[in-house]
């Protein structure tokens, strides 16, 4: 038997959204490693431990077009590519921090 909530409204589409970005696997750590100072690939890759390199790609991309992360291209030989919490980026850090502290407690 199923239940029905009858008095639930949707979900907003700005909710919808941000679970749709959140909710991915290794976004939350990626963020997480970004308020802890990671800025580049190998050194996400060292944070996060068994991401493989092709999710991590991946993540990295749908959190810029997110606009979550700046990707810099620093003028150097070779050329070094940095990832940059933008400042909508770095609202998320109240998240962070309960998601933290709700593991703490758990």
């Amino acid at each position: 038997m199923q239940y029905r909530c009858n008095r639930c409204e949707p979900l907003s589409a700005e909710v919808l959204r941000t679970t749709d970005v959140l909710g991915r696997r290794w976004a939350l750590a990626l963020i997480c490693a970004s308020h802890a100072g990671a800025v580049r690939f190998n050194e996400f890759r060292q944070a996060l431990g068994e991401v493989p390199p092709r999710t991590l790609a991946q993540r990295l991309v749908e959190l810029e077009q997110a606009g979550v992360l700046e990707r810099r291209v620093t003028d150097a030989r070779p050329p070094r590519v940095e990832y940059v919490l933008t400042a909508h980026g770095r609202r998320l850090k109240g998240v962070v921090d309960v998601i933290e502290t709700w593991s703490i407690r758990a």
